[in-house]
């Protein structure tokens, strides 16, 4: 997911939603020490620790603050808010004419 997308979800997406994410990424995640997509000097276990470990429902969270989650644990957001992926382009193969001496 890139920032854009991540930002357009962040500024509509609820603390219970994000808590669900968070639940979802906890289960599923098995290598922490994968890099992180925030900032690629940590690992996704570091990102954890500064974004998710004391998460609260009730504080007011920063749009930078939950842009970074969603970008960061965005693969475990449930199916209604992950962003629409684009069709690729089918290639078709160029017309041909055989040279005419």
């Amino acid at each position: 997911m890139n920032r854009k997308q991540a930002r357009e979800i962040a500024e509509t997406i609820t603390n219970e939603q994000i808590k669900q994410m968070f639940d979802n990424a906890k289960a599923k995640i098995t290598d922490w020490t994968k890099t992180s997509l925030v900032n690629k000097g940590m690992t996704k276990g570091i990102a954890w620790n500064i974004l998710a470990k004391d998460f609260d429902l009730e504080t007011k969270h920063h749009i930078l603050g939950k842009t970074n989650m969603v970008r960061e644990f965005g693969e475990f957001l449930p199916d209604e808010l992950k962003p629409k992926k684009k069709e690729k382009r089918k290639f078709t193969q160029p017309t041909h004419q055989e040279p005419r001496f």
